[in-house]
């Protein structure tokens, strides 16, 4: 009744899920993630638990094929599928004979793909080829962009209600989810988008832009970095002002760079009003 592909991108060290499905707030139910252990997924008829008895295996020295054959040992595993990836991007999966149809999974170089109740073969074989197709995206846009291409395909064969992403191996995880939705997958890659623009505003908040002009040059550009992402998200209106500071005091480039933007970000103006 899910589909999901979890990941690790060895570049950056980061590991993460993205699973979408037919039922209310999936994200609360299939994804298990931890920082420098791995991700677990629980689908079918998995218990909640199944994915972290996974993680806690992998924490004791397991490794995710050992980790998936001690759950595959449970009674009524038949019905039930699951998946583990470590931090290290060995992956391992399980896919029962009893779960429902179209139902299978596909294990590649750091990554595991895997769905039932899917409306059909073309489902795995699409994330399959929307995963090797985003390699040169961040692993977060990656799993996006196979959850998509899957859903594209046909997805969950009964509809579509929510969608998740976790990413972990970072200060600061991705974690988003989208519990009940006509359209979960076009809603969580906005969440990404939102998500992205509050770490690049959180960066410019960090910045002491009383150290020097360069300082509070750099925190206004990171702050219309972040405007231009998610041009419509209140915390930045509200935010802005108290990074921008007063046009009149602004470099003459990030002056222009306002005017710019205020064209596709209306409330910038109010921020030119004030000079």
């Amino acid at each position: 009744m899910t589909f999901s592909v979890i990941g690790h991108d060895p570049a950056t060290g980061l590991t993460g899920v993205a699973v979408a499905s037919c039922v209310l707030a999936v994200g609360a139910r299939v994804p298990a993630a931890r920082r420098n252990v791995g991700v677990a997924v629980g689908q079918a008829s998995s218990q909640f638990w199944h994915p972290d008895a996974a993680l806690d295996l992998l924490a004791y020295g397991s490794t995710p094929a050992d980790a998936v054959a001690a759950v595959a040992a449970l009674p009524k595993s038949s019905s039930r599928q699951f998946a583990v990836i470590d931090h290290t991007g060995r992956a391992a999966a399980w896919t029962g004979a009893e779960c429902s149809d179209s139902a299978g999974h596909w294990i590649g170089e750091h990554v595991s793909i895997q769905g039932n109740t899917l409306a059909g073969p073309d489902v795995i074989e699409a994330m399959t080829e929307g995963w090797l197709g985003g390699a040169e995206l961040p692993l977060a846009e990656r799993l996006l962009a196979a959850l998509a291409a899957g859903d594209e395909a046909g997805g969950d064969l009964r509809g579509r209600q929510s969608a998740a992403m976790l990413v972990v191996g970072d200060d600061e995880p991705v974690n988003i989810r989208v519990d009940d939705s006509r359209t979960p997958l076009p809603d969580l890659a906005h969440l990404l988008v939102v998500d992205r623009a509050h770490r690049v505003f959180r960066d410019a908040v960090r910045i002491d832009k009383s150290e020097s002009p360069e300082s509070a040059e750099r925190a206004a550009r990171l702050m219309l970095r972040a405007a231009e992402l998610a041009p419509d998200d209140q915390l930045l209106v509200y935010w802005a002002p108290m990074v921008l500071g007063d046009p009149a005091d602004m470099a003459p480039e990030v002056l222009k760079q306002v005017v710019d933007l205020a064209q596709r970000v209306p409330w910038l103006n109010q921020v030119l009003a004030k000079s």
